[in-house]
């Protein structure tokens, strides 16, 4: 790299001496009166070689620091960032160039000349932010999607379903299980900043955080392999967005496809954003037994409630049942009347009283 800058130092300078070493000698020659230097262009380019390389071992350390410190950053930059990013460059600069001529053609000399140069700077750099902040949405409309075209017929495509797996809802491992039945049908994305974030829990020192962790995994493996479902890895992540439920979010606006969680705050954010959310806990209590107000119940108090004088009870699908005026019957089995039902994302609440006290009233 030394031997480089000295040769490239030496080829300038010998350059530079060679065209202006006439105009160098006669100015001389009328300050100092030399007189003629024969062959002024040699001597000229041997000075100016020998000059420059005076100069490169001075700056020659500064040059290789100021090297190895660029390449070992464009090293570091992703590949579409920086093709992206200079896609908006070239935008910009052709912008500034159909600007030229209306520019230069200001009668003020000092505005046109200088105006071409600024807007030419200037678009430049906002084409470059604008091609490396749209990146993602320039992929996502222009990328020809091979698992769309490897699953649609010729004769009449047809539209694949993603579904965006959080990390909840992969820890919480009933996603293996809907999907076995085949109530999910699509491409199931694993993002990768949530593989990502699956790994951190797994290798964490706390046993119950590592035991989910790698429990996620294990579900993730059984997903791809014994059932057989297509599973695919979006290496796309979001550097402005912190968040991984944000993440998600914009993921799914890309890509047209549902996020598939068991999280009440993620199932919110979704709803108030206008993505499609399908919620575990929704299912889960979709396909619990209906109780409606005035049914009856044989259950088994528990615990007292909340409220003073309440009981717990819960059925066998862990459904919980408050029971009014229920703390004298903690543990035993006693009927009960449903007075109310409350169902959320979050799940089933029933409320009965004792069967005994309605006989009483």
């Amino acid at each position: 790299m030394r031997r480089m800058i000295h040769t490239i130092f030496i080829v300038i300078g010998a350059s530079l001496g060679y065209y202006f070493s006439t105009a160098v000698f006669k100015g001389l020659d009328r300050l100092l009166n030399i007189g003629s230097i024969p062959a002024a262009e040699y001597v000229g380019a041997i000075l100016g070689g020998l000059i420059f390389l005076g100069v490169s071992r001075l700056l020659s350390d500064y040059l290789i620091l100021f090297i190895a410190k660029s390449e070992q950053y464009l090293t570091k930059f992703p590949v579409a960032d920086m093709f992206f990013g200079a896609l908006g460059l070239i935008l910009g600069l052709i912008i500034a160039s159909l600007l030229y001529p209306p520019l230069t053609a200001i009668p003020l000399p000092w505005v046109s000349s200088i105006l071409p140069i600024l807007a030419s700077l200037l678009l430049g750099y906002l084409g470059y932010r604008w091609g490396y902040a749209k990146r993602d949405e320039i992929i996502s409309f222009f990328s020809l999607n091979r698992l769309k075209e490897k699953n649609a017929k010729k004769s009449a495509p047809k539209e694949v379903n993603y579904k965006i797996l959080d990390t909840s809802v992969i820890i919480d491992g009933r996603i293996a299980d809907i999907c076995k039945t085949g109530f999910l049908d699509g491409v199931m994305v694993i993002p990768e900043f949530v593989l990502e974030e699956l790994q951190h829990i797994a290798d964490s020192s706390d046993v119950l955080k590592r035991n989910r962790g790698r429990r996620g995994l294990d579900v993730l493996n059984r997903i791809q392999k014994e059932l057989h479902m297509e599973v695919m890895i979006d290496e796309r992540d979001f550097d402005d967005i912190h968040e991984v439920d944000s993440k998600l979010v914009k993921l799914a606006k890309l890509i047209g496809g549902k996020v598939v969680t068991n999280d009440f705050n993620l199932n919110k954010v979704c709803e108030l954003q206008g993505v499609p959310v399908l919620n575990i806990n929704d299912l889960a209590n979709a396909v619990k037994p209906v109780v409606l107000p005035g049914e009856e119940l044989n259950v088994q108090v528990i615990k007292d409630g909340k409220e003073y004088g309440q009981g717990v009870a819960y059925l066998d699908d862990g459904t919980m049942i408050v029971v009014e005026g229920g703390r004298d019957y903690i543990g035993d089995h006693i009927d009960v009347l449903v007075t109310s039902v409350l169902q959320t994302s979050a799940g089933r609440m029933i409320f009965a009283k004792p069967k005994l006290l309605e006989k009483a009233l």
